[in-house]
């Protein structure tokens, strides 16, 4: 277990990089967002001081998100965007600045990777996988607006079913803060749906203060958004990440015409 101070010593040649693309070259406005796809851990970090049983929980990526997205963004012909480093590295949807950013604690665990790491090291961490990958999304919706195609941003989540010893009763949850015109849509759509439990704001509500990728590439540009979460026991396995995302194409597919109606579709 090590701490990389160095700039040059985060990602090695043996390290895969922190983003990763899928459909880029989609047409359609969704462009979707996975913060948490993934759970890899630079090498020279080796495994942060815990066991494997503790990276394969919440507290290190978000379960089951990752096949959801890449089906979705099949679907849909969307660009999808992913993050795979795991968020006990470094929390690519925290404001840089807050204690949960690089986590010392997450949930009831210690992470003994985290505790003392100096300035220099959380700097590096960053520079190599936040930077890297939020400025690829700022490039992303820069190049889209430039070639007139409008940006509908959806970032990807998912949730455990059972937090603090409260079980969650929600499927799936429709997140925001500032953006009225895509929420209460895909609320509606899921509610329709007869069979779901579905979540307005929960198990959370998207705030400056807890969240980057949305107030940050969306809200900050005035982009119509939404996050999405999805409870971790209904996308266990490959038929549950394919059953949602086909759920999820179905209304989004019926969404974007009356977004386009109400002229909300301009690059």
């Amino acid at each position: 277990m090590t701490h990389a101070d160095d700039t040059d010593l985060l990602l090695g040649t043996e390290d895969v990089p922190p983003v990763r693309e899928f459909n880029a070259a989609g047409r359609s406005p969704f462009f979707l967002t996975c913060d948490h796809y993934g759970r890899l851990i630079p090498r020279v970090l080796g495994d942060l001081g815990l066991p494997e049983s503790e990276l394969k929980r919440h507290i290190a990526w978000d379960i089951g998100i990752a096949g959801v997205a890449e089906s979705l963004s099949k679907q849909l012909d969307a660009h999808l965007i992913v993050q795979r480093y795991s968020r006990l590295v470094i929390d690519c949807n925290r404001p840089p600045h807050v204690a949960s950013s690089i986590p010392r604690i997450s949930e009831a665990t210690t992470i003994p990777g985290n505790e003392g790491i100096s300035n220099e090291a959380a700097a590096t961490r960053r520079a190599q996988i936040f930077d890297s990958y939020h400025r690829r999304i700022d490039e992303i919706i820069d190049a889209r607006r430039n070639a007139g195609l409008p940006t509908v941003l959806v970032s990807l989540h998912s949730f455990t079913p059972v937090y603090a010893g409260i079980a969650r009763p929600w499927h799936i949850g429709t997140l925001y803060h500032r953006d009225t015109h895509l929420p209460p849509l895909v609320l509606r759509g899921l509610r329709a749906e007869g069979d779901l439990v579905v979540g307005d704001n929960e198990p959370y509500a998207v705030s400056d203060d807890t969240d980057y990728t949305i107030p940050v590439h969306a809200e900050a540009r005035g982009l119509i958004n939404t996050g999405i979460e999805i409870r971790q026991d209904l996308i266990s396995d490959p038929a549950g990440e394919k059953s949602w995302a086909d759920r999820l194409a179905r209304i989004f597919g019926e969404i974007e015409p009356l977004l386009r109606a109400q002229g909300l579709l301009a690059a």
